[in-house]
């Protein structure tokens, strides 16, 4: 399974936005700079984390986007499913009543083996991205990152919030 780049830089974007204060917003423009990604891609993918209640956009000066949710309340998984959607990544297609040894219809008496293996799996997956809120991911970054790393990136949010 692979992921687009989009739920590797939206959730990179939500630890950011997370720092900003209550009716403070960063632009795309701005957040598209502080990880050298491409604005406009970048603005897709924010709309769609909009549509699915993540994060909200702030009118006026000052404006841009900001966490519409606590990052206690916002899962890996709600992130992926805001930019790759909510349907499985396996979808079976019952081809095994394809071909010369094909089952008919009637003698598929429960679902496919090979498609419960995969949801299956797939829960395993969705059960832990559940469970990764941005508060877990934030804490784990801090922990990892040294402090001179921390004011250097609060410096270039007070930054862009001036302006």
């Amino acid at each position: 399974m692979q992921l687009g780049k989009g739920v590797e830089w939206t959730t990179h974007i939500c630890t950011i936005l997370a720092l900003l204060r209550e009716g403070q917003g960063l632009s795309v423009d701005a957040l598209a700079e502080f990880f050298e990604v491409p604005s406009a891609y970048l603005s897709k993918q924010m709309q769609l984390l909009r549509r699915a209640g993540i994060v909200q956009s702030v009118r006026g000066k000052g404006g841009g986007y900001r966490l519409a949710r606590s990052v206690d309340d916002i899962t890996l998984l709600d992130i992926v499913a805001a930019i790759e959607g909510p349907m499985p990544a396996f979808r079976c297609t019952e081809i095994r009543q394809n071909g010369p040894c094909g089952l008919k219809l009637k003698d598929c008496n429960g679902p496919c083996e090979i498609a419960s293996a995969f949801a299956d799996a797939e829960k395993v997956y969705r059960d832990a991205l559940a469970t990764r809120t941005l508060a877990t991911i934030m804490q784990e970054a801090a922990m990892n990152s040294t402090p001179e790393h921390m004011v250097q990136i609060a410096n270039w949010v007070s930054e862009r919030l001036k302006t």
